[in-house]
Parts: C-alpha cells; structure tokens; sequence
C-alpha cells in the first residue's frame, strides 16, 4: 500500500476505510510540523504550509491533497515545478461552512455577544437596552459566489432575506432568482444590509477589503467572513466599528490566525471570531478527508484525480 502523510489525525470513523486503502504515517507534531513525512508518495494536508522545505523532506511525493478548497499555503508552482499533482476538497466543506456563516450573521445581527454579557453584569430592563436586526426583508449581499456561498443563499433566503451576488468570472445568465447579479463590487457594498465574503485568497484578492470599501458598505450592516483572513485588512476593520459604520463582524477566519490573546476584535461584543473551524462538523470532517483520500487513490494509481488544481502537471 502506497504510504501518505497525514498532517492531522485521520476521524475516527474514518480509520478503517483509510487503513484499508494506503499506509498512514503522521500525523504532525508541534516539536516537527514534517513528523513522519519523509518516505511519503502523499500528502493529506490542511493548515500548514506546503512550501519548498516541505517537499524537501519527502522527495519521493507524488500528490498533496489538501483538506478544502482554498490551496493558499501550498507553493503551487513549486508544486508544478517538481511534478507533483496538487488536489483539494471543493465539496466537502460547502454545507457546514455555509451553515457556519448564517451562524455568524444571526449571532452578529440578535447582539447575542453584548445581550449575554448584559445578562451576566446583572441590572434591570435588559430587554430595552438591546439592540438587534430583524434579517427579513434585508438584502445578503455574496461576494463571490461558489458552492458555500451558493447553499448559504439557500438558508438566507429560508429566513426571508433578498439575495444579490457579486463575482467577475460570472456571466450575468448565471444569477438566477432569487439572487441577482450585482454589477460591481462596489454598488453591492453600498445596499447591502449584510455582506459574506467567499473568494479565494490570491494576489489579486489579498487586502480585498480595507478602508475604502468598509466605507463604502451602508451603514449599520454586518460583515460576515468564513473565506480567507487575508482578504481582510483588520485596521479598517476595526476602525470601521470603532467609529459606528458598521453594526459588527462574524469572522471564523482572520489575520493573523488564529488571533493571540487580547487581540482588539477579540474584546468586542459586536464582533464574534471563531478559530478558523466552520468546515469543522463531525459529518465535515469525514466528508473532506473521503474526498482528499479518492484524490490520492486516483493520483497514485494513474488516475486524473478529480480536484486538480495544477492540471499542467498531468498533462504534461
């Protein structure tokens, strides 16, 4: 059986079915991130960082299978240089990463930070000093919008909200009612009541949003972020909320990440800040590490893997 790294152990419902299929070395320790990974035809990963010394420590590797759907911290043209395939996970993370952000928003939209913490200082008439949103009726603005952002339209819209949607590699016939097709990035901001980001990190997209586009979002809304933290310039984050433009901010991701402790958007109640782990449900977990396990298998038999993100190197 063909031996693959595991950075993170492999779930438990899980072990058997990978057992059965290759041999399982790793996963990484915090003494060596590389523990194990030095005889490996593959590599099943997911938050640390594919670079050059990486695949140093394996010279024989094949195939890096990544763990969802962003591929960031994997050195894709060293990647391709060497002729390794480099797969990720696109489906596996949709339905509980979308589910993730409709938390994010309701929890954001109800102030259930500050009404907890109200409830815990003690005092009276707590129900007049909360300050919340009712969602229906208002318009979820998507910037992009792929598989996550496509099923978190679908429970948005159960709630009663308007749909719109921008993304640039998008026909207009590809916005269907209820969501529509938002011209720019820059006049979706400006009417949507709560605005969820889900674009990939790239050059192109690092710092997407920063001070001029935070001003330019209406105000009062709420920014939802399950994407990449990268995408984010925490400053104007921040400086946007300190000044009241915006009514708060659900991330599950940031910059840096996760955050050290006493970080300003850490002490805020109208900011809530999960560790990066929306993809992280019992049925998630599963889900991503089947799929990254058939990338492998099919790479490693000869098959084109079904999630490649460097096809040039199977082609060639």
């Amino acid at each position: 059986m063909p031996p693959v790294w595991f950075e993170r152990e492999v779930p438990s419902a899980l072990v058997a079915e990978v057992a059965a299929a290759v041999r399982m070395l790793g996963p990484a320790t915090d003494d060596d991130p590389y523990a194990g990974l030095t005889t490996a035809t593959a590599a099943v990963v997911s938050s640390g960082r594919c670079d050059a010394a990486f695949m140093d420590r394996a010279p024989g590797l094949r195939v890096i299978a990544r763990t969802g759907i962003g591929y960031d911290r994997v050195d894709l043209a060293e990647a391709t240089r060497r002729g390794i395939a480099v797969c990720n996970t696109p489906d596996g993370p949709t339905i509980s990463t979308a589910e993730h952000a409709a938390m994010l928003m309701l929890m954001v939209a109800k102030n259930v930070k500050r009404s907890e913490a109200d409830l815990r200082a003690g005092g009276r008439d707590l129900y007049s000093r909360h300050v919340a949103i009712e969602l229906q009726g208002k318009l979820l603005g998507l910037v992009g919008f792929g598989r996550i952002a496509r099923h978190l339209a679908g429970i948005a819209g159960g709630l009663g909200m308007r749909l719109s949607a921008y993304d640039p590699f998008l026909a207009e016939t590809d916005f269907v009612p209820p969501v529509t097709g938002a011209p720019s990035l820059d006049l979706l901001l400006a009417g949507a009541d709560v605005v969820s980001v889900h674009v990939p990190l790239t050059a192109t997209t690092r710092g997407l949003f920063g001070a001029e586009q935070f001003a330019r979002m209406k105000p009062g809304s709420v920014f939802i972020n399950t994407a990449r933290g990268g995408l984010v310039d925490s400053a104007a984050l921040l400086a946007a909320l300190d000044a009241g433009h915006l009514f708060g901010a659900g991330l599950d991701v940031t910059d840096p990440e996760p955050l050290p402790p006493g970080h300003p958007l850490l002490l805020r109640h109208d900011v809530v800040v999960t560790p990066h782990v929306a993809s992280g449900t019992a049925e998630g977990k599963v889900r991503i590490f089947r799929t990254a396990l058939e990338q492998v298998v099919q790479a490693l038999s000869g098959r084109r893997p079904t999630h490649l993100v460097n096809p040039e190197v199977w082609d060639g």
